[in-house]
């Protein structure tokens, strides 16, 4: 440990100063130079937010030694706290999930039960599958991927719970994309009390979204309703006068 500490300190200064390519060069060298063994020694000892920052830069061009090293308990770690970042699009999200967790030779199931046993591990899966809510709701109403009516009933969390151990109607092999179709299979057919606990809060996360939506239009509504109003101490010094003829003649146009 003690032989690594000025390559963990450089890594985190070099991502501190936004230099992620230059961190994970890094990283990539002391495998080069020691060995994978001595790489996932100095990944244990850097912060999830450190792991986070080098693994979410994923690149689909080129394979990833960190992530093709970080464990399963590691890669949960800086899964939960991928909400720092604010992005709202969940690209990097969606992209480092599918490269680590479908990574030749892991098991996706260890990784994704690695994430459900943290605190947020939930909500992070539910931002996983934001963009896909409709067709996430159809696949677990009936076992098929066809987006669910938005004015259908959404089947309760007993009901879940009630079909969670049904057969496939749709096999693995038939969706193994390494997207979010694989990853909502695995999840409801080897983790289904995951996925009922992710589809609530997917769920929770719509709704929350949706009256902030109505919200906004309303108070849009309002303002465009206001614009439209003439103050009476207005009419009074002639300020009126000139809409209302306007509106007259258009009205006899």
């Amino acid at each position: 440990m003690t032989k690594h500490l000025a390559l963990i300190e450089k890594t985190q200064s070099l991502i501190a100063a936004g230099d992620i390519v230059g961190a994970e060069a890094a990283l990539v060298g002391l495998a080069d130079a020691e060995g994978d063994a001595a790489l996932m020694v100095v990944l244990e000892q850097l912060p999830p937010k450190d792991v986070l920052a080098v693994i979410r830069e994923y690149d689909n061009s080129k394979e990833s030694v960190v992530g093709l090293l970080v464990t399963p308990a590691q890669f949960a770690r800086a899964v939960v706290i991928e909400k720092l970042y604010k992005d709202l699009t969940r690209t990097h999200l969606r992209g480092m999930v599918n490269a680590v967790i479908f990574r030749e030779g892991a098991d996706p199931v260890e990784f994704l039960t690695a994430i459900g046993d943290l605190e947020g591990g939930s909500e992070a899966l539910a931002d996983y599958f934001s963009d896909q809510w409709s067709r996430v709701e159809g696949f677990a109403r009936s076992g098929g991927f066809e987006p669910a009516d938005e004015y259908g009933k959404m089947l309760s969390q007993s009901a879940l719970l009630a079909s969670a151990y049904e057969k496939p109607r749709v096999q693995q092999d038939e969706i193994a994309d390494q997207d979010w179709m694989q990853l909502a299979w695995l999840l409801r057919y080897e983790l289904p009390d995951l996925f009922i606990e992710m589809l609530m809060v997917l769920r929770a996360k719509g709704s929350a979204h949706k009256a902030a939506s109505d919200e906004e239009n309303e108070e849009n509504e309002d303002d465009a309703q206001d614009d439209g109003k003439v103050e009476t101490g207005d009419t009074d010094r002639g300020k009126a006068t000139p809409t209302a003829r306007e509106s007259d003649e258009e009205s006899a146009i």
